[in-house]
């Protein structure tokens, strides 16, 4: 797993938001796939922290995260 402190992201990554995402401000997160990485990042900061995954690793999550819900 990757964090990319504040460090500049592509402009052409095509950010989305989570349907999950709380609909006042609060919990928002967005994601952006290429074909090596996915980038996850608070919608309230976009210009701070990136966490950048493998698509393995965002599956895994994903999966776990469901198991959850």
């Amino acid at each position: 797993m990757n964090t990319l402190d504040s460090a500049p992201v592509s402009p052409e990554l095509a950010w989305v938001k989570s349907s999950y995402s709380a609909g006042n401000g609060g919990d928002c997160v967005e994601v952006a796939r290429t074909a090596t990485l996915v980038h996850v990042r608070d919608s309230k900061r976009a210009a701070g922290t990136v966490l950048a995954v493998s698509p393995a690793e965002w599956s895994a999550f994903l999966r776990l995260a469901a198991r959850r819900a």
